[in-house]
């Protein structure tokens, strides 16, 4: 193998023209000091001129960086009005009508104090990511925040209104009761079927027209009505759950305490059973006034020896169809009576009755409880106008299922003077009880200041 030996360059001639750099090999004189060299400055780069897009992308760039701050330095500004409490000092119902847009339904809740800001509103409700606001009635909180006032529009959360139908109601008396509500709207084309409608409270928002009520009624009746056919007893002589519904209307006007009425149910299916006419006084009532349901009066001798498809003094078996709507405690009643002997039943005097199954029972009963009427009779009415019940003629025999019992459904009183035609002082089926068509209120008739003055016929 060979190696070339690389040639060194020659040396730069001493004058030359040129200087020469220092080199530690380059000649010195004796003697003479290294003398330090300046370093050469870098060479100059070309100055670079900026181009226009350059210049106005990085503008725009700082533009958006402080636009963005200056974003969300109003957002969280703008969320915290929108989440400051409001100027409402109590929980307030308000009504948005239909067909309002944004800005008017700011201006409502302006009007009624719940907002101060309608701008800060109708921002919040359009670009605030909600549902749509919706008109109805309302109630705010005190102190709603706008941002709490719009939930409460979007959500549709409205007002709950209720209205309540006590049992042994007749549809007439309840369409009535319909037509005082101001909160509904519409009117009734016609009054249902008696017995058709089940006696409840019902909830319903402004705006639900009457017939809606009457339709979800008529509803429930029918599924409640099912429910308890499919479990009644077989020893019930009831055929169909039309019958059912008739014999149940008898039993809520006759009693109006719960723990009562499978009892008196059980009376009324013993005198089915043994084919004795049932002598129910207020099947008298319907008899006589049909949907009104009431007489304002106590019944004469007269009227319970009158035929009427209802007097069930005078038909055999049930009455052609149901004297009121019962509620569904007295259908459960008769779906399942109790079994026992009793075939009659009297007021015992403490808003119950005594019930006896034998005729000379139910005369010792009759005869305590003249004894209690004796015991509360005054000769005369007290200042309000309203008669005092007076007791029931001593000389009768007391044959029937049931007699006059005040505190309960029950309505059958001779007339005080014993004689055919008098004029009762006694009040009748629904008057006076918790039942009472009037205004829903519950009455005692053991003290005649409780007791309403009603109108006569």
């Amino acid at each position: 193998m060979f190696f070339r030996r690389r040639k060194t360059p020659a040396p730069t001639p001493i004058n030359s023209d040129e200087p020469a750099l220092p080199n530690r090999l380059s000649p010195r004189s004796p003697g003479e000091a290294i003398k330090p060299t300046a370093a050469l400055p870098p060479p100059e780069e070309p100055v670079r001129e900026r181009g226009g897009l350059l210049a106005t992308i990085s503008g725009l760039l700082t533009f958006a960086v402080v636009l963005a701050i200056g974003a969300m330095i109003g957002l969280t500004l703008f969320q915290r009005q929108v989440q400051e409490p409001g100027p409402l000092a109590a929980d307030k119902v308000v009504v948005i009508p239909t067909r309002s847009g944004t800005g008017e339904i700011a201006e409502i809740l302006q009007r009624e104090g719940v907002i101060a800001h309608t701008g800060l509103f109708e921002l919040a409700a359009r670009f605030g990511g909600k549902p749509p606001l919706k008109a109805g009635e309302y109630s705010f909180k005190a102190h709603a925040s706008i941002s709490e006032a719009i939930d409460t529009v979007t959500t549709g959360r409205q007002v709950q209104h209720a209205i309540t139908f006590p049992e042994g109601l007749t549809s007439e008396q309840i369409i009535g009761r319909l037509n005082e509500n101001d909160i509904l709207t519409g009117e009734i084309g016609e009054i249902p079927p008696e017995g058709s409608l089940l006696p409840d409270t019902y909830k319903f928002e402004r705006g639900a027209t009457r017939q809606q009520i009457v339709n979800l009624m008529r509803a429930k009746q029918r599924e409640v009505l099912n429910q308890i056919w499919l479990r009644r007893s077989a020893e019930v002589p009831v055929r169909t759950p039309a019958e059912m519904v008739t014999l149940a209307s008898i039993v809520e006007k006759e009693t109006g305490r719960a723990d009562e009425r499978p009892r008196v149910a059980g009376v009324f299916v013993n005198r089915l059973n043994k084919r004795m006419r049932l002598q129910s006084d207020p099947t008298i009532v319907y008899g006589l006034v049909g949907g009104r349901g009431t007489l304002g009066r106590g019944i004469q001798r007269s009227e319970i020896e009158r035929p009427t498809p209802y007097n069930t003094y005078v038909i055999e078996g049930l009455p052609p169809g149901p004297i009121a709507n019962p509620g569904r405690a007295a259908l459960e009643a008769v779906a399942n009576p109790s079994r026992t002997k009793d075939l009659f039943f009297v007021a015992d005097g403490t808003g119950g009755h005594a019930f006896a199954d034998s005729l000379e029972g139910h005369q010792k009963n009759v005869a305590r409880w003249r004894q209690v009427e004796r015991s509360r009779q005054s000769p005369a009415p007290d200042g309000n106008g309203v008669d005092k019940v007076e007791p029931a003629d001593a000389g009768a025999t007391p044959g029937r299922a049931s007699a006059y019992a005040p505190g309960s459904n029950a309505a059958f009183a001779l007339d005080g003077t014993g004689q055919p035609g008098g004029k009762s002082r006694a009040f009748d089926a629904s008057e006076g009880t918790k039942l009472d068509p009037l205004k829903n209120k519950t009455f005692d008739l053991n003290s005649a200041k409780t007791v309403p003055v009603l109108k006569q016929p």
